[in-house]
């Protein structure tokens, strides 16, 4: 991997992390106190899950960010037939 900069002067690069990053403090993490490192990773990890496969999407027509992507990649396939 190759680590990503914003360009100089540009707060827009990198808003969509800084949103996927505060969403996930405010809905699963401030206020919980993790007795090990490992329950903390599975909390941010079953928020991943539910971020990218079950959340719906507003912007994306109410259906989750994978079943876009999904049917965006199958778009092609489907016009070729």
């Amino acid at each position: 991997m190759k680590s990503a900069m914003s360009r100089k002067g540009d707060c827009w690069d990198n808003a969509p992390t800084e949103s996927f990053w505060g969403r996930l403090k405010v809905g699963r993490l401030y206020g919980h106190r993790f007795a090990t490192r490992r329950q903390a990773m599975a909390e941010v990890i079953d928020w991943m899950t539910f971020y990218h496969h079950r959340r719906r999407h507003s912007t994306l027509g109410y259906v989750s960010p994978m079943r876009f992507e999904q049917s965006w990649l199958a778009a092609p396939l489907r016009k070729a037939a």
